[in-house]
């Protein structure tokens, strides 16, 4: 695939303008947009036309651990959705590959190993660090990877609405926030729960909180 455009998430502005430099210095991407929330992405990607990557940093205000990554992934469709992120530990690579990112690129890369990323990623190769040394497949699942498993199960209005419930919204606030009926909302938290393989509204929030950074590093401490 040839690289036209991009889609640069990232809260930190100065970074942004860098990484765009070096997307169209060492790449080639000639038009870049950026969003500083996931919701803006979202709003973005949901508008179109879709870019032809997604570079996405992990660490965002609006979205804790992988969530935002598994949102993004909801609604690229076949875009490939890059990692860019200062949190490079094994146990954080590995989350974000299995949630479905393309490659994932150390902030501190040099030039040369983002643009041999994204040549990869247009190869239709993924791409990972050449420090990444992956867990053997043998290796029983995390609590943390079963938990990214269950999540990409959801639809883009399931993950939105579990979202919201995390927020402490109840049902009829998430249904004014989305513009849909209670009785929608009543059906998809049913949903939501039936794919978590939970009973309540709680137990979805203690698994949706599973994926975040302090619970993947914590287990990479543990098991070491």
């Amino acid at each position: 695939m040839t690289m036209q455009s991009a889609l640069i998430v990232d809260d930190h502005p100065l970074f942004c303008d860098a990484l765009a430099m070096t997307l169209k210095a060492f790449v080639g991407i000639g038009r870049i947009d950026t969003a500083d929330r996931i919701e803006t992405a979202i709003e973005r990607l949901s508008e179109g036309p879709l870019p032809d990557v997604v570079v996405l940093d992990l660490n965002l205000p609006d979205v804790h651990g992988m969530e935002g990554l598994v949102r993004l992934r909801q609604i690229a469709g076949q875009v490939p959705v890059v990692v860019v992120s200062s949190m490079a530990d094994a146990r954080v690579i590995g989350a974000a590959m299995k949630a479905g990112a393309a490659g994932f690129v150390p902030k501190h890369s040099q030039r040369e190993v983002f643009r041999a990323a994204f040549d990869a990623i247009a190869d239709g190769r993924r791409y990972t660090p050449e420090t990444y040394v992956p867990l053997p497949e043998t290796a029983p699942a995390t609590p943390q990877e079963e938990a990214l498993k269950r999540l990409s199960l959801l639809t883009r209005q399931q993950a939105r609405i579990l979202q919201l419930i995390c927020e402490g919204k109840l049902n009829k606030q998430i249904a004014w926030e989305l513009s849909i009926a209670e009785t929608t909302v009543k059906a998809h938290v049913t949903a939501i729960m039936r794919k978590l393989g939970v009973f309540s509204r709680t137990q979805a929030v203690l698994l949706a909180r599973e994926i975040d950074f302090a619970a993947l590093l914590a287990e990479g401490a543990n098991g070491s």
